[in-house]
């Protein structure tokens, strides 16, 4: 179960992945995100925050992984926390953001996301 946990996180991670690939390429959902302060496209600084989060989302994705034991993925357990704690606090700041929209469509994602990434973390604590 560890393992189709992992799989799930690492599959939302990608989404949101393609999502922020989406924003970054100038798709109209900035209402969705960032606050909402840009109903249309993000300004380039918007599109520059959604590609620093594309490598992070990646990290974490992979962190949990390898936590799960993912064939090839050695990295030290330290990273698997790191992503429970950017996903909880990208939960929080979800949940707090002013945009109703984003906060409708993103706090449960992330919400979810970061459930899944504690229970692999600590149903792999031995």
């Amino acid at each position: 179960m560890i393992v189709q946990m992992a799989h799930l996180y690492a599959t939302a991670c990608l989404a949101v992945v393609f999502f922020q690939c989406a924003l970054i390429g100038g798709a109209p959902l900035g209402r969705w995100t960032q606050g909402g302060r840009h109903p249309g496209r993000l300004l380039l600084s918007g599109r520059i925050v959604a590609a620093v989060s594309v490598p992070v989302l990646l990290f974490q994705a992979l962190a949990v992984l390898s936590a799960a034991g993912f064939p090839g993925l050695d990295w030290p357990r330290w990273t698997g926390w790191a992503a429970v704690t950017v996903s909880a606090v990208s939960a929080v700041l979800n949940g707090v953001t002013p945009s109703a929209p984003e906060r409708a469509l993103w706090f449960p994602v992330v919400l979810v996301m970061a459930g899944l990434a504690a229970y692999v973390m600590i149903s792999t604590m031995v």
